[in-house]
């Protein structure tokens, strides 16, 4: 409890508090914890997690640190999954593997997690809403554009609250450098650079058994698909969907918009093993203001890691680096200048033509801290915390629900965009109307 006191505490004063409060009249679950009221109520919010691989156990895992959460049930489809998440709410739990039956069955059931493979993102969030539950739900939203749209208009249509898992909206540096970026610091944003590079082959074990005994066969012809969904278009938009969305939400956020135009190309250049999504990807998103985003993402080289960079007339950040530079930076004291400019060669005789051909070079100093202090959360366990504030006191955090829709469409039209080989728009029956 002191550690969760500690962290909203510091989001407090780092991303509201430091400078202006635009962050905290913008995003409406930044309101609760500028008010002092973000988790501190007495009310247990009884939770339900659908879901419980890889993200979901991590999510399990932070709900069981967050006091005012009750984890009252658990489903999964995969055995192993089940028992290892009921073993670790000490079988308190209650278990299934049919999310309508854990949806009809507990009783007073607040709120859903959903973190499953992406295909069946929209039907879980659909039916958990017109349950009457508030849902959170992993990115992306869904695997087409059309099935994230309906989840939204349900949302709407039922008054519940429906949030979508991208933790950068709640990491404090992140939101720090969101509120430094609109208050002018980087100048106009002229353009978005985003990557995000692995070395991995995304395929996991595939352990023995029969798929039937456990999910349909008409979904999941084997247990390949089953295990390694994320590499089949019928169940996943790989690169996109999995990695893309969250750094395409950031670009929306800083922009304030969302693109009009997307062009890219993708391909399977090293992983040739059966896989059906691309393992290299590279795009272009064009916004309303003439300002681009150019994202590209593999899985066969992580030397660069993953960034998004963010450039202006001003300056620059790098925000996963928590970075930031300046275009004009102070000038150095007279005698160090004077040192620097003999050491680079300014005093010697220039070549026919003067400097004007010379390239621009990269910046070589190390910049400054967007934040001075770290944290080791992502954000992951913030917004499970916004997310159980919002259940407690009934608000509906609108905009990170639009936030979260448009990456995904974004991402998804990317994925278009490659797998036909041409210029997509955005179609006007994708753009929210009441949101």
């Amino acid at each position: 409890m002191e550690k969760q006191e500690t962290r909203r505490d510091f989001l407090k004063k780092t991303a509201i508090m430091a400078g202006s409060t635009l962050l905290a009249t913008q995003l409406s679950w930044l309101r609760g914890y500028a008010a002092g009221t973000g988790g501190e109520s007495d009310k247990k919010v009884r939770i339900g997690i659908i879901g419980i691989g890889s993200r979901g156990h991590l999510h399990l895992l932070h709900l069981l640190t967050i006091p005012q959460a009750d984890i009252v049930a658990v489903c999964d489809i995969y055995p192993p999954h089940l028992e290892r998440a009921k073993r670790m709410t000490e079988n308190k739990a209650k278990g299934f593997t049919d999310y309508r039956k854990m949806l009809d069955q507990v009783k007073d059931l607040d709120a859903v997690l959903i973190a499953t493979p992406l295909h069946t993102h929209a039907t879980i969030t659909i039916d958990a809403l017109l349950a009457g539950k508030q849902v959170f739900c992993e990115k992306s939203m869904a695997k087409v554009p059309e099935d994230a749209l309906k989840m939204v208009q349900t949302a709407l249509q039922t008054g519940n609250l429906l949030q979508i898992g991208h933790q950068r909206m709640f990491n404090p540096k992140y939101l720090r450098a969101f509120e430094l970026i609109k208050a002018g610091q980087l100048g106009n944003i002229t353009q978005i650079r985003a990557y995000w590079h692995r070395n991995s082959n995304w395929r996991r074990p595939v352990p023995p058994g029969n798929v039937a005994d456990f999910a349909d066969p008409q979904m999941y012809p084997d247990m390949e698909h089953f295990i390694n969904w994320r590499l089949y278009r019928a169940y996943s938009r790989g690169l996109m969907t999995e990695l893309a969305s969250h750094q395409l939400q950031v670009a929306n956020y800083i922009l304030g918009s969302y693109p009009t135009e997307i062009m890219g190309a993708g391909s399977i250049n090293y992983w040739k093993d059966g896989r059906e999504v691309y393992d290299n990807v590279n795009l272009v998103y064009a916004y309303p203001d003439g300002t681009q985003v150019i994202y590209d993402s593999m899985a066969s080289n992580k030397h660069y890691g993953l960034e998004e960079q963010i450039m202006g007339p001003k300056g620059t950040m790098e925000l996963e680096a928590g970075r930031m530079w300046s275009e004009t930076p102070p000038s150095a004291p007279g005698i160090l200048q004077l040192i620097n400019n003999i050491e680079h060669g300014i005093f010697d005789d220039l070549p026919l033509g003067g400097a004007s051909w010379i390239p621009d070079k990269p910046v070589e100093d190390k910049g400054l801290p967007i934040l001075d202090e770290k944290l080791n959360d992502d954000g992951t366990h913030l917004e499970l915390e916004g997310f159980v504030h919002a259940v407690q006191t009934g608000e509906k955090y609108r905009d990170l629900l639009a936030q979260g829709y448009y990456a995904t469409i974004a991402s998804l039209l990317g994925w278009e965009s490659m797998v036909t080989n041409k210029v997509v728009t955005m179609p006007e029956e994708l753009v929210l109307k009441n949101i």
